[in-house]
């Protein structure tokens, strides 16, 4: 005789692991800000009507369902799903299953669509370092310049039957790569992201650079692909530390001091590459998920917001 099912409230409290994903959604739900940013979108949300009719979802529950999309790499039906299926998923947003009910598809995609519309996304990312700058963690010495290339799909077999157009492809080494690029400026000291431009693939990295830096930087860090005679000399007119990887003149080698210092460069700017990490890897964001580049960027606002929260998270709560 098959066992009775138990209420699953009580399952859990007698559960003896703590699985991964549990702990994750622990120590993100600690470092979130939530007042902050419920205090940002909350006068873009939709309040009920005066007639009455179908109060809109607890705002607080659609953001945590949004993040959630950012964490594990879901799309909309997904998100919808995956509700069902994960009681941790539920008890993160704040749902019971059986008593609440659970947003569908529609429902998580015009709360994006809303974020996107009044450049919601950008705010997070902004309100979310002006957080970590309130808890000393942003500093702001020097800077560490770089971008990363994200995949779009290539095929033709979809409803357009054409490639992203606002995409673009571009060769890196022997490799050839269809998408977009994120570039990014990082805090030499902390790690964190501070600044965040967009482009298509194709897009040399050294044309994004003024929206990388804020202003304040005592050094810049970056690879060969950012050299420029004319902003080295601006920069160390001030009497800043220009620390961008030499390059070797062309036919010859590089002179065994450029060499040195190159490696010592290197050492520094590979903190510029945990952001990319987290996103890449932890987050799982390695394909665009939506058709051109505006909504693509707002996801990535999101997404880097999310992960200086991530690659700082025992800072904020030692």
């Amino acid at each position: 005789m098959p066992k009775q099912p138990s209420f699953p409230g009580l399952r859990d409290a007698m559960k003896k692991k703590v699985t991964r994903r549990e702990q994750f959604l622990a120590e993100m739900d600690a470092v979130v800000p939530w007042s902050r940013l419920l205090a940002l979108i909350e006068p873009h949300y939709p309040k009920a009507g005066p007639k009455g009719g179908r109060p809109p979802m607890a705002l607080e529950t659609m953001v945590r369902i949004y993040f959630l999309q950012n964490w594990y790499a879901l799309s909309d039906p997904m998100a919808e799903e995956t509700l069902y299926d994960s009681e941790a998923m539920r008890r993160f947003a704040g749902i019971e299953l059986g008593d609440d009910r659970i947003p569908d598809e529609t429902t998580i995609l015009n709360f994006r669509h809303l974020l996107e519309r009044h450049g919601l996304t950008e705010a997070i990312f902004a309100d979310v370092n002006a957080h970590l700058a309130d808890k000393g963690i942003t500093l702001r010495s020097g800077t560490l310049v770089d971008a990363t290339i994200i995949d779009a799909p290539s095929s033709t077999k979809n409803k357009a039957g054409a490639r992203d157009p606002e995409m673009s492809s571009t060769k890196k080494g022997n490799d050839w790569y269809f998408g977009m690029k994120a570039h990014i400026g990082v805090d030499a000291d902390s790690g964190v992201t501070h600044s965040l431009d967009t482009s298509t693939a194709k897009l040399h990295d050294s044309q994004v650079w003024d929206a990388l830096l804020h202003g304040e930087e005592t050094s810049v860090w970056a690879d060969k692909g950012y050299v420029s005679a004319e902003r080295e000399a601006a920069f160390k007119a001030s009497g800043k530390v220009w620390a961008v990887m030499r390059k070797a003149p062309k036919g010859g080698q590089l002179h065994p001091l450029d060499e040195r210092a190159n490696r010592i460069i290197a050492m520094v700017r590979a903190k510029v590459e945990h952001p990319f990490r987290v996103i890449k890897r932890q987050f799982g964001h390695v394909k665009t998920r939506y058709r051109g580049l505006a909504k693509n960027r707002a996801q990535l606002f999101t997404l880097f917001a999310l992960g200086n929260l991530f690659l700082t998270r025992r800072r904020l709560v030692a």
